[in-house]
């Protein structure tokens, strides 16, 4: 804890004035520098950015018990005891909401959109069925938010986006690159999680102006987007996983396009697709 706060003071205090303070050597803060946070801090790191990226998210109004329901509805299963302490150490406090007439809940817009996908992962035609998500990367100067569309019948990667914050205009530019680039016809299904970008205002007028039928996963339920949430995981373990950690958020942007456009849409072998590669299968298609 006392190297820890020496480095988040550094740019602030001397490093030997802070050592001589703090009852440490010189020597041994270097060493702890030269080692890397461990495995449980950066794991504990990923959390609290989640909880930062929730928290950013709903405009500061979400307290510990929103955050938490909205961190299990992307797949991370922390108490919300854990997700409180967090919170607190961060300072991250809700801001006063205002009082709401007795009944009010979520729009009725939102509470209309069920999971129409109902884990119907097997689709015969391309630009009939979509699906969303979005994920995060690590990075020396700060984390790199990766927004993906995905064809659930080819499993190409057909519209993408990529930013420093995981607002609602992360996943629509990912959307405007899908429909752009593959001009579906009027009736195509879209499904994402409950997440606040994919259920605010402006994405869900895009969708209805594109004629796209919105479909959301189940409160908590990761697995009601298990392709795109297999796709995150295969990037990171084949990539990002192997490669050093990215310096800054363009050297991550260069090699995650490259990832996406050059390997896997077009060369991997995807074991759904009977090992050929998703632009293989549209070719057969």
């Amino acid at each position: 804890m006392k190297y820890a706060l020496i480095e988040g003071e550094r740019s602030r205090f001397p490093l030997l004035m802070m050592c001589r303070i703090l009852g440490v050597s010189r020597s041994g803060y270097y060493k702890w520098s030269a080692r890397g946070p461990s495995r449980q801090q950066l794991r504990r790191d990923e959390t609290l950015q989640a909880v930062r990226n929730a928290f950013a998210a709903s405009d500061r109004t979400y307290g510990s018990p929103r955050v938490h329901r909205e961190l299990r509805a992307q797949g991370r299963l922390h108490s919300r005891r854990f997700i409180s302490t967090l919170m607190r150490r961060a300072n991250l406090r809700a801001r006063a909401a205002r009082k709401r007439r007795p009944g009010s809940g979520p729009p009725a817009r939102i509470v209309a959109i069920t999971n129409i996908l109902q884990r119907r992962f097997t689709v015969e035609k391309i630009n009939t069925v979509w699906v969303a998500d979005f994920t995060f990367i690590r990075t020396g100067r700060g984390w790199l938010y990766l927004a993906v569309v995905m064809d659930l019948a080819s499993r190409r990667v057909v519209g993408w986006s990529m930013r420093g914050m995981p607002d609602a205009g992360l996943v629509s530019e990912a959307l405007e690159m899908a429909l752009q680039q593959r001009q579906p016809r009027r009736g195509l299904l879209l499904h994402s999680d409950r997440g606040v970008q994919y259920c605010s205002t402006h994405y869900l007028d895009r969708l209805e102006r594109a004629g796209i039928t919105p479909s959301l996963s189940r409160l908590g339920n990761c697995w009601d987007n298990a392709v795109i949430e297999s796709f995150f995981h295969t990037l990171k373990l084949e990539r990002v996983n192997a490669r050093p950690l990215y310096q800054t958020q363009a050297d991550a942007k260069r090699d995650l396009f490259e990832y996406i456009e050059v390997w896997y849409n077009q060369k991997r072998r995807h074991s759904t697709l009977g090992y050929v590669s998703p632009a293989e299968y549209e070719r057969r298609l």
